[in-house]
């Protein structure tokens, strides 16, 4: 069983910078490829980046001017360092990892933009 666990949420102002990070209880060398996505209100889960095995990244086309993600293998974790937010930013960001087909999901972290 493979568990995640999102922390780094909270409550930030316009223009802000967040740290989120997402710990895995398994190697996350295992996985083929880790993620972040984002639900806000209303609206469908969508996908923020994802980093693969060999670390090579993808982003939302709209993020990736202000969003990082970064993985630390020896500690079994990925980051999103989220620079420049926005109150259209404000969703529940949510951890992904995948083995071939099976995907996982962390339980959420909450992310508020507003001044």
């Amino acid at each position: 069983q493979v568990q995640l666990v999102e922390s780094g949420g909270g409550l930030v102002q316009p223009g802000g910078s967040l740290g989120l990070s997402c710990a895995s209880s398994r190697n996350i060398f295992d996985f083929n490829v880790m993620g972040w996505y984002r639900q806000a209100p209303g609206k469908q889960r969508e996908l923020v980046a994802t980093i693969n095995v060999g670390g090579v990244t993808n982003y939302a086309d709209a993020l990736k001017d202000r969003f990082t993600i970064s993985r630390d293998n020896i500690k079994n974790t990925v980051y999103l360092q989220m620079n420049s937010l926005k109150p259209e930013d404000t969703a529940v960001y949510y951890c992904n990892a995948k083995i071939l087909s099976r995907g996982y999901w962390g339980q959420g972290t909450q992310v508020t933009v507003s001044s």
